[in-house]
């Protein structure tokens, strides 16, 4: 079963959060996916992720670059996972349905934005009607903590 966790963007911007998000992944040993529904933004992010901070690198490239089986973090607006990713974050209103088939979806979504917190709304409750495991994270003051 795919487990969903929503993380609620409250003080970082999705520029600043998702680095980290991959990061932590990468540390662990995992593969990533990030998903979102548009191709300018993925460009944005695949740019950011190459300048975020001068003194670190996180591989990743676009689908499109060729050999995304390669790559250790791809960006796509696909749901298929060529690069045996064990984590897929959701950005920019990706949806989670249909499932994805990794076993944790990360739903990044800024609650300062209404638009994107009512999306998140109405993903939890198609999520939770449909008996998905979901949870709720939020930021603390080192790093995400599980809501209640």
């Amino acid at each position: 079963m795919t487990e969903f966790r929503f993380h609620h963007l409250a003080r970082a911007t999705l520029d600043q959060a998702l680095p980290r998000i991959l990061e932590e992944a990468l540390a662990r040993g995992e593969r990533a996916i990030v998903e979102a529904p548009d191709a300018s933004l993925l460009e944005a992010l695949d740019e950011r992720l190459w300048t975020y901070a001068d003194d670190s690198f996180l591989p990743h490239g676009l689908a499109r670059d060729g050999d995304p089986a390669g790559q250790p973090v791809l960006l796509t607006s696909a749901r298929d996972n060529p690069n045996g990713a064990t984590l897929r974050v959701l950005v920019g209103g990706a949806q989670p349905l249909p499932i994805p088939p990794e076993p944790v979806v990360i739903l990044l979504f800024d609650g300062r934005d209404e638009g994107q917190l009512a999306a998140a709304r109405a993903q939890w409750t198609a999520l939770k009607t449909a008996g998905e495991a979901i949870s709720y994270w939020r930021e603390g003051q080192g790093g995400w903590e599980k809501g209640r």
